[in-house]
């Protein structure tokens, strides 16, 4: 569904960068074996297999790690994330990597003619899992890695030696661009409706009839659905009060295989194996003024060059003046700014872009485009009961897990009947801030030039 804010001036605005599509919630290994990682430091025993997620608003993913030297956080917070802004950007294996989830487990659920295809004898969903959790680390993360189980360890040799380029797949949904401005009376816009899905639902808000603001085509007629390349426009009334509004679409749809998910906050970077139905939504804002500076402001992680690029723009009648990370800016009418401000690898920052009329908003995150860890290995256990080694961190002792029914999931997500044990979050060769989810913390000068995108 959409919804539009109410006009008013315009206010403190937080906005995690989030492009659109899904977000989810990090449930946990769910269907694994054994690893072992050849390290400088000696043989590190670990897990390898398929993660599960539940997607705020209903679905389920499926999703495998690339991101081996870092740890996952109990519960973290995912949003799907374009490659670019993510280790993937500047692997030149990133397609490889597709290639191996669109033909292993789950994608191919069919086990006897997985095994034979890939000639490794018969194969469980745990040791498919693992087979391809490992063939996909030697791609993402160079990594020197064998599976435990001998079949898994053929399924990895194979799905290594078969893989191809392919593409990236495109998002399950966006809006583009994800900020418009203008003067009352005009209609703002457009904004493209990017998406796979059959089509969105786009809804005005509660009390669009009082305000008079609506979301229409580029003729004034009312949208209350749209497909891929629908424009939307804010229609707002001439004698509107000075302010600014939201819209938000929504869709069901499965999300393509191949995505990347992102943690909010420090946590093993994923790309998605398999999805059910899932809710996926997308939103933009808008600002208006009868007069003076007229400003829409977005950003967006920028790996490559190791920071987050802040672009305002200005359709108004005066310069935009505005102040970021103690810099002061400014803009020209009809004209537009990017500012890269450099974070640290690893870093979570705040970042507030304020200018004249109380204009106030901020981007919240975590930088994490690369996948290389540092030396000392750190664990954060999330109970009290033994759990098992997580992908990408290190066995410490014995480990004891439960099992449990998941239940089925719809749409092109495969079932598993996996374990329910849910990970240790061990660190192999990082050090890590453990992030508390909510935690706002200063952005800092960056320390590390980091690369990738």
């Amino acid at each position: 569904m959409g919804s539009l804010a109410g006009a008013g001036s315009a206010a403190a605005d937080e906005a995690p960068l989030h492009a659109g599509g899904a977000s989810a919630t990090l449930d946990g290994l769910k269907t694994y074996d054994g690893a072992v990682l050849h390290a400088d430091g000696g043989d590190q025993q670990l897990t390898a297999g398929l993660f599960e997620m539940t997607v705020d608003g209903g679905g389920k993913l499926k999703t495998y790690c690339v991101d081996i030297h870092n740890p996952t956080q109990d519960q973290a917070k995912y949003l799907e994330t374009p490659w670019d802004q993510t280790s993937l950007g500047a692997n030149k294996d990133a397609g490889r990597i597709r290639w191996i989830l669109e033909n292993s487990y789950p994608q191919v659920d069919d086990l006897a003619a997985l095994a034979g295809s890939a000639g490794t004898g018969p194969l469980t969903e745990k040791t498919a899992a693992a087979g391809t959790q490992v063939a996909i680390w030697r791609y993402s993360d160079g990594a020197d890695v064998d599976a435990s189980d001998p079949a898994a360890e053929k399924l990895a040799d194979w799905l290594e030696k078969s893989a191809r380029n392919s593409a990236e797949p495109k998002a399950s949904l966006t809006l583009e661009p994800g900020a418009v401005s203008g003067k009352p009376g005009e209609r703002l816009g457009p904004v493209t409706v990017r998406t796979d899905a059959t089509g969105v639902v786009v809804t005005p808000p509660a009390d669009a009839a009082a305000s008079g603001i609506a979301i229409t085509d580029r003729d004034g007629e009312p949208v209350t659905t749209a497909v891929d390349g629908t424009e939307l426009y804010f229609d707002i009334p001439a004698d509107t009060a000075d302010g600014g509004a939201s819209l938000e679409v929504q869709a069901t749809t499965s999300v393509p295989v191949g995505r990347a998910f992102a943690g909010v906050t420090k946590s093993q970077t994923q790309i998605l194996a398999g999805s059910s139905d899932s809710t996926v939504s997308a939103t933009a804002t808008a600002n208006w003024a009868e007069e003076g500076a007229i400003p829409s402001v977005t950003a967006r992680k920028n790996c490559a060059k190791g920071g987050v690029d802040v672009t305002a723009t200005n359709q108004g009648d005066e310069v935009f003046a505005f102040e970021l990370s103690g810099a002061q800016y400014s803009v020209v009418p009809g004209g537009s700014t990017t500012v890269t401000v450099p974070v640290a690898e690893d870093e979570a920052y705040s970042l507030t872009v304020t200018g004249p009329g109380g204009f106030s908003r901020t981007f919240s995150g975590v930088l994490d485009c690369e996948t290389t860890g540092t030396t000392e290995v750190v664990t954060r256990q999330a109970s009290s009961q033994p759990l098992p080694a997580s992908a990408g961190g290190s066995s410490q002792g014995s480990v004891e897990s439960e099992t449990a029914d998941t239940g089925a999931v719809t749409g092109d997500l495969a079932e598993t009947g996996s374990s329910s044990a849910t990970p240790v979050i061990a660190g192999i060769a990082v050090v890590l801030v453990v992030l508390g989810a909510g935690s706002v913390f200063v952005l800092r000068k960056k320390k590390n030039s980091t690369a990738g995108e």
